[in-house]
């Protein structure tokens, strides 16, 4: 048996040796470069695919030189062009030579470069392409633990072939066209460019797998742009009249389809976790980011739901904490894979079996046919059973936690890295741990069981599930509920003790409604303190906390996801005094932010106060994008909109809150099983077209002085 080596998630190492670094993404492939699109060793900079850096080296010279950096474009997640420029010749102020890369990933790397010559003479150059590979394993590169090696290289014909040392089987394959001189290392053209003319040629680099080649696409309606314009034709259009907004939806409409990774075994398409670290399945990530893309895309989510019963634990593996019914947490197809998880999946995760629960009853509401979801019941019971057994190995009807080997996750919450879980004074908790936002889970879990079993006729397990969610929730309430604090404990540790630090987990908890209203109001106003509320949004971690550090990875930094997931449980409370106008205070702010990273919400950022820094700090190791922090948008939208769907019982639900300065929101092809529907909303006004006469529209809340026009049908 292999033996892993200790596995304690955190941040990775920086990303380009501390200079701005362009991540392009496409389902398993991702390239991470400098501004002038050079990959250089050493660093973690690199072509990847399938968890393994099949390029280390791809960088451009002319003349033997660097070119100088104009901008960078990208249209696509997946593509992007560098402009570059010859320096001006001596005793000259400006160039007259541009020259463009065109850069492509997907299944690869494709690159076009093309010479301007903007002169009035004829120009002579020489661009050489330096390559090499060390084919370094994605967590030893994440880690900075990868050191530079050359891998075999030879010539073959017009080919340049680039072969991994400890796997014959594993490699690259470099061709041109162009007619370029082919030397072990490099490529090299000479190349004459006639004036105000263009010279170009475009480069492939195919990885090798098992021997076998990738296939790098190449014909635009195959490659991503294709499949992406493709998934676009099915999605939810998304506008706003806010400029902002609609760039943010814009950046999040292409990044999670960049982000999509088709199955090639019939279960249909899931969803990455994030560039450039996580790009394969991830339970708790996936889950949740295929829960906020419903409002975009249904299929996302019923794909993302089958893979993962499929890799549904059968056995107990101390070594990958494998137990019968779990849902994974990781997945790796890289060279170290089996050395780093133990295997190639990993299943330290407490939340991501509750999480698939609750999203397979939100699919059925969201249209999924009662077929597909009646094949996934099987996978439901053996998660609860899981729940009740397993995952409360103690029977006090918590879920907790404690790894099973000192290679695992210390902690297998979404707060993952070993210092996350600790008390106001700072102390770390000792496992078994259970944290609030994962029984929050387990009685959504419950409860979407029940609604499951109903459906489908099933009484007895219907009002078995029903009893379990109600005395979770009596029970959590009294365990976790700190009276003389305001607020919910993180955490019981070991000996059932409330961790008592004030951290963003419990605004979880508001999101799946297994808060009391009786406490729910001195929650609200605890999380709207500024100790809490950077101004971009909601801190991990309350400033005083003893462990507070803005600058950490989940003690006092911001992520979007987290936060949107709290602006979804104060809407879901907005009954409460305070919860609206912290849903859209918080709200604002971390719109601001991600306008601030151009649209594009990073995976987190350093929780500094707003009025200390009028920009939002980046925090260095963080992805972009990245899954849930690019699905964030999303979920804002559905929550504000108040829409709940419930297609069995023929229902929409509309209960529009839209902040003020969105302005109008309009969402074009929203399918609803049968149903397509378009939504426009602003403030309280609604409008509605496309539904059926045999549905109904349902407006909760609507009060005489809020005014909400509804219109039904195509009149």
């Amino acid at each position: 048996m292999t033996v892993p080596r200790i596995f304690n998630a955190g941040p990775p190492v920086g990303v380009g040796g501390g200079h701005s670094t362009i991540t392009l993404v496409e389902a398993s492939t991702f390239c991470l470069s400098d501004q002038h699109g050079d990959i250089h060793p050493g660093g973690t900079l690199g072509l990847f695919y399938r968890d393994a850096r099949v390029l280390s080296r791809w960088a451009l010279t002319v003349d033997g030189h660097p070119v100088e950096q104009l901008s960078v474009q990208a249209s696509e997640a997946f593509d992007a062009r560098f402009l570059l420029r010859l320096p001006p010749r001596p005793g000259l102020a400006d160039s007259t030579v541009l020259i463009e890369r065109h850069r492509r990933v997907g299944g690869g790397l494709e690159e076009t470069l093309t010479v301007h010559n903007l002169g009035g003479e004829d120009t002579a150059l020489t661009l050489t392409i330096h390559i090499d590979a060390d084919f370094a394993d994605l967590f030893s590169v994440k880690e900075g633990r990868s050191k530079h090696g050359t891998a075999e290289v030879a010539v073959a014909g017009d080919e340049l072939h680039l072969t991994a040392h400890a796997d014959p089987g594993r490699g690259l394959v470099v061709t041109a066209n162009g007619d370029p001189m082919v030397l072990p290392g490099t490529l090299n053209w000479r190349a004459v460019v006639p004036s105000r003319g263009n010279w170009s040629a475009t480069v492939r680099a195919q990885p090798v797998v098992g021997h076998q080649r990738t296939q790098v696409t190449q014909a635009p309606a195959d490659g991503p742009a294709g499949r992406i314009t493709a998934w676009r034709a099915t999605a939810t259009d998304l506008t706003a009249t806010d400029p902002g907004l609609a760039h943010m939806l814009r950046h999040t409409e292409s990044d999670l389809g960049a982000l999509r990774i088709e199955s090639h075994d019939g279960l249909s398409s899931f969803v990455a976790a994030g560039a450039p670290w996580f790009m394969t399945l991830f339970g708790r990530d996936s889950l949740l980011t295929s829960w906020m893309a419903l409002l975009l895309d249904r299929g996302l989510a019923m794909g993302t739901l089958r893979r993962l019963a499929k890799l549904q634990g059968k056995e107990v593996n101390p070594v990958t904490e494998e137990e019968p019914g779990r849902i994974m947490h990781e997945m790796r197809r890289g060279p170290a894979g089996d050395q780093v998880l133990g295997g190639t999946v990993y299943y330290g995760s407490a939340d991501a079996t509750p999480l698939f629960l609750m999203l397979l009853a939100e699919c059925r509401r969201w249209g999924a046919p009662d077929d597909a979801v009646r094949d996934l019941l099987p996978a439901a019971d053996a998660a609860l059973d899981w729940i009740e057994h397993f995952g409360d190995a103690d029977g006090d009807g918590f879920v907790e936690y404690h790894r099973k080997t000192d290679r695992g996750l210390s902690n297998q919450g979404w707060k993952d890295s070993f210092d996350a879980i600790n008390d106001a004074a700072g102390d770390l908790a000792h496992p078994p741990i259970a944290l609030c936002e994962v029984q929050g889970y387990v009685y959504a879990a419950w409860l979407a069981r029940a609604e499951l079993a109903e459906a489908f006729g099933d009484s007895r397990v219907a009002q078995r599930s029903r009893a379990a969610a109600a005395e979770l929730k009596r029970k959590f309430n009294e365990a976790f509920w700190i009276p003389e604090k305001g607020w919910y404990a993180m955490a019981l540790d070991r000996d059932k003790r409330p961790v008592d630090a004030l951290a963003s987990n419990a605004a979880h908890c508001l999101w799946t409604g297994i808060i009391d209203d009786e406490h729910a109001g001195e929650l609200v106003a605890a999380m709207a303190d500024p100790a809490m509320d950077s101004g971009f949004g909601l801190r991990t971690l309350a400033i005083g906390m003893g462990a507070y550090n803005p600058m950490s990875y989940h003690n006092g930094s911001v992520w979007p996801h987290d936060t949107a997931i709290a602006v979804a449980g104060l809407l879901r409370y907005r009954h409460i005094p305070g919860a609206l106008a912290l849903a859209e205070k918080l709200t604002g702010g971390i719109v601001a932010a991600a306008l601030a990273f151009d649209g594009r919400p990073p995976e987190l950022f350093c929780g500094f106060a707003r009025e200390q820094f009028p920009a939002p700090i980046p925090y260095p190791t963080s992805c972009s994008p990245q899954a849930w922090a690019s699905a964030a948008p999303l979920l804002l939208v559905r929550s504000f909109l108040g829409l709940a769907p419930d297609v069995p019982r023929r229902t929409l639900t509309v209960a529009p809150r839209i902040p003020a300065d969105w302005g109008r929101l309009v969402l074009t092809d929203l399918r609803l099983g049968p149903v397509t529907v378009r939504i426009e909303a602003e403030g309280t006004d609604l409008l509605v077209r496309g539904l059926p006469d045999d549905w109904t529209l349902d407006e909760p809340g609507a009060r005489t002085d809020e005014p909400v026009y509804v219109s039904v049908g195509e009149s």
